[in-house]
C-alpha cells in the first residue's frame, strides 16, 4: 500500500511505490479500470477505517474562479505574427536582409535570412478592439471574452522538448501533465469518468502520450486519451450476448463470493480495491456511450460547432465533446490540433489550419457561455512557442517562418481572466517579447491559481524532494486575472 504523509501545504501525499509507476495500457476501458485499480487500492478501508480516494473531490487551497479547464493546444507552433500580434514594420522590412544584431543565434538558422511580412490582413475585433487576422471570421464574434496575452516565453526551439516544457514544465519530459496535476490537486467531480481527457489527432503530437502522463505521480491522475477514429475507447463494450443485466448479476455474484473471503482475511485491502476497479468499469459502461454520443444534441448546436461540414467536422466534434465532459465533472480536458509548424507556404498552410478550428472554437465559447459555463470553465488557446519575423527559404518569397520560444500569443476566456483585454507585447519585429515579460513557469502558476490551487502547495515527494509543476516555483500573473 501507498502511505500517506501531509505536505507544508496540509495536501495528502502518497510515498511512490513500484505500482504507481505502471504507466499506460493504451485508451481502452482496460487501461481506466487499471487507473481505478490504483485509486480503489489507495482508498480501501484498513485497520484505521476508511480513507478517501486520490480522485474523490477535494476543496482548492484557496476560492477557485473556475472548476475545470478545456486547453487547446495548436501542436506546431502557430504565428502569432500572422493570427493575434499584427507588426507594420514588417511590411517596411519585407525581403530586407535579416540581422540578429548581437543576439544569440538560433539553431534554425542558416544562410541568409530576409524579413517576411504577414500574408494576412489584420483587423480590430469586437468592443475591445482585439487584433486578429481577417481569417479569424468566428472568433472575432466572441472577441470581447478573450484575453490575450503575449508576454510568454519559452525555453526550446525544437518541438518535443517546447512541447513537454508546455504541458509538463519540464523540457526533458517525464514529468507530469497539466491536467495530472489538476486531478491530483483537486479530484475529479464525476466518479464515473476520468478527471482529465485528452482528445488527440490520428497521430500523436511531438513527444507523444507523455504530454499527458502522470510522471511521478499514480498512474491514476494520466489523461485518459480517447481515439480520433473508431471506438473512442477500446473494449467499452461488453461482449457480444453479454447484456447489462447480465453483467450487474456477475458482478453482484461476485462481491458476495469476495465478501465471504474477505470477512475471513479482515484487512485485505487489494481485494476490496479490485472490486471498486470492476465496479467503476461497469459505471463506464453505463456512463462514456453516454458522453460520447452526440447525437442527442440538436440541429442548431451541431451547427454552431461546424459539425457535419468541411473541414469543421472533426474538430467541432472535439470541442463540443469537451463542453459535454466538463459538464459532466471532468476537470481538464486538452484537445489537440496540428500541425501549425509553416516554415513554408504559411498563408495556404496557416489558412487551411485556421478554417478547421475558427468556427469550432467560436462555437465552443459561445455554447459555454449561453449555458452558464463559461464563467466556471477556463478556456486556453496556445502552441508550443512562436514564430520567427524571418525566413531563408527561397530568399523569404515563400512566406514561412521558424521557431521562436522568445515571443507567442497566448489567450484565455472563462474562469475569472480579464476578458476584453491585450496584455503584454511584443517589439515591432514579433521577434522578442517585451512587456509583461513571464516564463511559462509563471503562466503554469497562474492557471493553477485560476482553479484555487497554489503551486508551491501542490507539491509531491519524488527523487528525494518536494516537485511541482513550475519546477521551482513561480509568479501569479496578476494582469491576467479579473
Amino acid at each position: 500500500m501507498s502511505s500517506y504523509f501531509p505536505c507544508a501545504g496540509g495536501r495528502a501525499l502518497h510515498a511512490p511505490t513500484r505500482r504507481d509507476f505502471v504507466y499506460g495500457l493504451g485508451a481502452s476501458l482496460g487501461s481506466v479500470a487499471f487507473s481505478a485499480l490504483l485509486a480503489a487500492n489507495a482508498g480501501a478501508t484498513s485497520a484505521a477505517g476508511p480513507r478517501p480516494g486520490p480522485l474523490a473531490p477535494r476543496p482548492p487551497h484557496r476560492a477557485a474562479k473556475a472548476k475545470s479547464c478545456i486547453f487547446l493546444m495548436m501542436e506546431g507552433g502557430p504565428s502569432h505574427l500572422d493570427t493575434f500580434d499584427p507588426k507594420p514594420a514588417l511590411e517596411r522590412l519585407h525581403l530586407k536582409e535579416f540581422t540578429r544584431e548581437g543576439r544569440e543565434k538560433s539553431a534554425m538558422e542558416s544562410g541568409k535570412r530576409y524579413y517576411v511580412r504577414s500574408p494576412f490582413r489584420f483587423r480590430k475585433a469586437g468592443a475591445s478592439g482585439a487584433d486578429m487576422a481577417e481569417n479569424w471570421e468566428h472568433l472575432a464574434k466572441v472577441a470581447d471574452d478573450l484575453c490575450f496575452y503575449r508576454g510568454c516565453q519559452v525555453d526550446s526551439v525544437n518541438h518535443p522538448t517546447a512541447m513537454y516544457q508546455m504541458n509538463t514544465g519540464n523540457r526533458f519530459g517525464g514529468d507530469p501533465g497539466m491536467g495530472a496535476w489538476v486531478t491530483y490537486g483537486l479530484g475529479s467531480l464525476n466518479q464515473n469518468l476520468p478527471g482529465f481527457v485528452v482528445l488527440p489527432e490520428v497521430s500523436y503530437p511531438q513527444g507523444g502520450a507523455p504530454n499527458w502522463g502522470s510522471g511521478y505521480l499514480p498512474a491514476v491522475f494520466q489523461g485518459t486519451p480517447l481515439r480520433a477514429k473508431g471506438a473512442p475507447i477500446l473494449d467499452l463494450a461488453p461482449p457480444a450476448g453479454v447484456s447489462p443485466e447480465r453483467q450487474r448479476r456477475n458482478l453482484d455474484l461476485l462481491a458476495r463470493l469476495d465478501s465471504a473471503h474477505a470477512s475471513r482475511h479482515p484487512g485485505a485491502d487489494a481485494l476490496a480495491a479490485r472490486m471498486e476497479s470492476y465496479e467503476l468499469a461497469f459505471r463506464m459502461q453505463m456512463e462514456v456511450p453516454g458522453v460520447l454520443d452526440l447525437a442527442g444534441e440538436d440541429a442548431a448546436t451541431r451547427e454552431l460547432y461546424g459539425i457535419g461540414k468541411e473541414p469543421t467536422d472533426a474538430f467541432g466534434r472535439k470541442c463540443l465533446l469537451a463542453r459535454r465532459l466538463v459538464e459532466r465533472g471532468v476537470r481538464f480536458v486538452q484537445l489537440y490540433n496540428g500541425t501549425w509548424d509553416s516554415h513554408d507556404y504559411i498563408e495556404r498552410a496557416h489558412s487551411n489550419l485556421v478554417r478547421g478550428v475558427d468556427q469550432p472554437i467560436a462555437g465552443l465559447i459561445a455554447d459555454l457561455k449561453r449555458r452558464g459555463l463559461l464563467e466556471s470553465t477556463l478556456v486556453v488557446w496556445c502552441g508550443e512557442f512562436g514564430r520567427t519575423p524571418d525566413n531563408g527559404v527561397r530568399g523569404g518569397t515563400a512566406y514561412g517562418r521558424d521557431h521562436n520560444p522568445k515571443a507567442m500569443t497566448i489567450w484565455m476566456a472563462g474562469g475569472g481572466v480579464k476578458a476584453g483585454h491585450t496584455i503584454g507585447a511584443t517589439d515591432e519585429t514579433g521577434m522578442e517579447a517585451v512587456d509583461r515579460v513571464h516564463h511559462v513557469r509563471d503562466l503554469h502558476v497562474t492557471l493553477l491559481h485560476l482553479l484555487g490551487l497554489d503551486d508551491n502547495r501542490l507539491t509531491y515527494y519524488h527523487g528525494g524532494r518536494f516537485k511541482q509543476l513550475s519546477q521551482f516555483g513561480g509568479t501569479v500573473i496578476n494582469e491576467l486575472i479579473a
